[in-house]
């Protein structure tokens, strides 16, 4: 195991470190019995840690471990590595209410910032799932992009039962926030929670990326040339940061439970297991106690996106079924949460949250893998939608309506916006969740800044 001077502990660079490291940690036995017979591979894939896999005669196990840094910037972005004590703690409480939704917790190492936890590589993403299921039936260069294999996504996303998938993530977020409100705990065990959960960091690049910055010029932000306009009355439109500014003092003020933090879709996995469908949520890492329609909106948010990726190419079927999630989802959480009178105010806040995910995903640092794999000039029309949807959301905290959507029961109070040359973007599609019949946009247009 290798220390730098970067990094005050030791980290896990490849497979000599790791298996070293099952045996200092007593966790061999779980893999094999000679470390000779181990097999290890890294399968890092999100932002912020490192993740390898390792295998043997006698089972398998994931070892993640937290840099002091963002994983995939390096050392020049340092980032406090304790984010993975908030996930640590966050799996603890969630093994007493929905451990069925979780990976295993195996082993927790503070010291060097470890966690050992089952293997769900037999699993996917779901993002890649969805991904890959529109580049299979679009275009073979998509799927490349995508990182995924077409085939095997289109095949696991063929078999995803989007009602029952929004199910278990809304009886996830409400049993969490159930068993952490102050009602719950009382008001010495809730401040003791919020204490301990804590997450200044990771909380404060929140703020950057979702709250912050894709309403104000900066050099993180990108988004399709179709929106260009578009983006620059978005820097002058003070009804919406209004808005913003209302979601971030949400964000920051309200200590009401204990949060996931970052519920997108590459937080969750899908699969078979015993001839059933199984879904974990994984990667609390950004866990914190605030406001309980976040974990729903950004769940919300990236299924929308989903579903305007999938009607972008003309499948509003499939557009439904992905939305169907978010109806399932609030049914879930809303036995789970089991408060009626506080539900209108839940789904409102979730709805902001939803869309100040979505405009990030348009318009900020990291966009929304569904859309950037779309061939042109669907990919025009799909970012221009998700644009008008999430500044409706923000400014309404509601749902908005949706073609493909009419029997997907989510309840919208105001249409979509409607995207057209009169705001002076002559280049945007109309966003009308159907392919449009002639380009609008250049094909494989790169992202542009201000």
């Amino acid at each position: 195991m290798t220390v730098t001077a970067q990094s005050p502990y030791p980290l896990l660079e490849g497979r000599a470190d790791v298996v070293e490291y099952l045996v200092l940690r007593g966790l061999l036995p779980l893999v094999a019995a000679a470390t000779s017979e181990v097999e290890v591979r890294e399968v890092t894939a999100g932002n912020m840690n490192r993740v390898f896999l390792a295998g043997g005669p006698l089972g398998s196990l994931a070892v993640k471990q937290a840099p002091p840094w963002v994983q995939v910037v390096g050392p020049e972005w340092p980032v406090d590595p304790d984010r993975i004590v908030s996930e640590a703690r966050t799996y603890e409480r969630l093994a007493e209410r929905v451990p069925e939704s979780i990976p295993r917790i195996l082993d927790f190492d503070a010291e060097r910032h470890v966690l050992a936890m089952e293997d769900l590589s037999d699993l996917a993403v779901l993002r890649d799932v969805l991904v890959a299921e529109l580049a299979a039936g679009a275009d073979a260069d998509a799927a490349v992009s995508a990182g995924v294999d077409a085939a095997a996504g289109a095949d696991e996303a063929a078999g995803v039962d989007h009602v029952a998938l929004g199910q278990v993530v809304g009886r996830f977020v409400g049993e969490l926030a159930a068993a952490t409100r102050r009602t719950t705990l009382g008001d010495e065990a809730h401040a003791a929670l919020v204490a301990v959960s804590a997450n200044p960091e990771l909380c404060a690049l929140t703020v950057d990326v979702v709250l912050d910055e894709p309403y104000r010029e900066h050099e993180h932000n990108r988004w399709h040339p179709a929106l260009k306009e578009r983006v620059r009355e978005l820097y002058r439109d003070d009804e919406v940061r209004a808005a913003v500014a209302g979601v971030r003092e949400a964000f920051e003020g309200r200590a009401e439970a204990l949060l996931h933090g970052d519920l997108h879709s590459g937080s969750v996995m899908v699969g078979r297991r015993d001839g059933e469908q199984a879904v974990k949520v994984f990667d609390p890492e950004f866990s914190f106690v605030g406001p309980i329609g976040m974990d729903l909106g950004l769940f919300w948010a990236n299924l929308e996106i989903a579903a305007l990726a999938a009607d972008a190419l003309g499948r509003p079927e499939l557009a439904a079924e992905r939305y169907s999630a978010v109806a399932a989802s609030l049914d879930a959480f809303a036995r789970a949460w089991n408060d009626p009178g506080t539900l209108d105010g839940i789904v409102a806040d979730a709805w902001r949250f939803a869309g100040v995910e979505g405009m990030r995903r348009a318009a900020g640092f990291s966009h929304a893998a569904d859309i950037e794999t779309l061939p042109e000039p669907a990919r025009a029309a799909a970012s221009v939608r998700l644009f008008d949807v999430a500044r409706a959301h923000i400014l309404t905290g509601a749902a908005v309506r949706h073609d493909f959507a009419r029997d997907a029961g989510v309840s919208a109070s105001e249409p979509a916006p409607r995207a057209s040359a009169a705001d002076g973007d002559d280049t945007a599609p109309r966003a009308s969740g159907a392919t449009p019949t002639t380009p609008t946009a250049p094909s494989a247009a790169p992202e542009e800044r201000p």
